[in-house]
């Protein structure tokens, strides 16, 4: 099983890949990976979500391409098949947590309480995702975290921008955030790629 602290620490931002055109997935995965962001989630929320990810770890051996909105043991299974090598959920539930470890593969399950938080702790995870992060109380809501569960480190995802990345990455107690800047719709679809890279290199020069 991939290690999550190793994951999360790879780069300070992951993107959150949506796929609408399946020939798009190779480039922009590229644009992203070349810009300096090595480990891409991309999501199963479209139909494309699974041959994305098969295409772009085929293409991009060295990058760490994971599965997001992953909520069922299904899209545990078929994540591992198509080589996910971690997955990512925007909450969790017994089942889930239960079969990502059956796939021993890496799950990132989303929580914004403090309860959730201790839930999974008792399970043995430590690597969380805070979501909707903005919405959940933000920066202020992991200070009031960090002092009763120092133990955990987040990747808070959900309206998260250039704006206030970096209030978040300052945090002790957060690896990595979740976004979508570097993603610009319209350099997508023109085929922009450099566009793209360049506000992934952007991204990825944000210290922690």
């Amino acid at each position: 099983m991939e290690c999550l602290g190793r994951i999360m620490g790879l780069s300070p931002v992951i993107p959150v890949i949506v796929i609408d055109d399946p020939d798009q997935a190779v480039p922009l995965a590229t644009a992203l990976y070349r810009g300096g962001l090595k480990v891409l989630e991309v999501t199963l929320r479209t139909e494309y979500g699974l041959q994305a990810i098969a295409d772009i770890g085929q293409a991009l051996p060295d990058a760490v391409v994971g599965a997001g909105t992953v909520i069922t043991p299904d899209d545990v299974k078929n994540a591992r098949q198509a080589g996910a090598r971690f997955l990512v959920s925007p909450g969790c539930t017994p089942r889930l947590l239960a079969s990502a470890q059956a796939e021993d593969i890496a799950l990132l399950p989303g929580v914004n309480t403090p309860s959730e938080a201790m839930l999974l702790l008792e399970q043995g995870l430590r690597h969380l995702k805070f979501f909707p992060a903005e919405a959940a109380g933000g920066v202020a809501m992991l200070k009031s975290i960090a002092g009763p569960l120092p133990q955990l480190r987040f990747c808070p995802t959900g309206g998260i921008n250039p704006q206030n990345a970096a209030s978040y990455l300052d945090l002790p107690n957060v690896a990595c955030v979740g976004g979508t800047w570097m993603l610009d719709k319209r350099a997508i679809a023109a085929g922009d790629w450099d566009t793209v890279e360049r506000l992934s290199r952007e991204a990825a020069g944000l210290s922690r």
